[in-house]
């Protein structure tokens, strides 16, 4: 077991459960190595904790619990990168933003790839512009 300090206090760790970026987050290509931090709070969100840079740190969501017709597929180059098969089990993820006015949005244009039999994630960018870094959560009619 490891320990590294966080914004949540001391966290204690298997490095055998980092999950590696081999090629890191966009813009952030330094860091690799995360960990997965459940929330505190009961719900869709969790957090991804930095190894590599203890303070950083964000949250994350399955798109699917709010936008049912989003579906991301890796393709061979991502497959390959991920260490999976073509039927390898692959989950996708939305890094979640919420603002100063606690508006919660999510990257949908830029969601992350995670092989759960390998522990590596992958951040892939979509060229599909039903998608934004900063999608509105859908509301819901009264």
């Amino acid at each position: 077991m490891k320990t590294i300090n966080t914004r949540f206090g001391e966290v204690e760790y298997d490095p055998s459960h980092i999950i590696h970026f081999p090629e890191g987050l966009v813009g952030l290509d330094q860091l690799k190595n995360f960990l997965v931090m459940p929330n505190k709070k009961q719900g869709p969100l969790f957090w991804i904790q930095c190894v590599d840079d203890p303070a950083f740190a964000f949250l994350v969501t399955d798109p699917t619990n709010f936008f049912l017709d989003y579906v991301v597929l890796p393709d061979e180059n991502e497959r390959e990168k991920l260490g999976i098969a073509e039927n390898g089990a692959c989950f996708v993820l939305s890094i979640v933003s919420v603002s100063e006015h606690k508006e919660i949005t999510l990257n949908l244009s830029g969601p992350i790839l995670y092989a759960p039999e390998t522990n590596k994630g992958l951040q892939v960018i979509l060229e599909d512009p039903r998608y934004d870094t900063r999608t509105p959560l859908p509301t819901v009619e009264k």
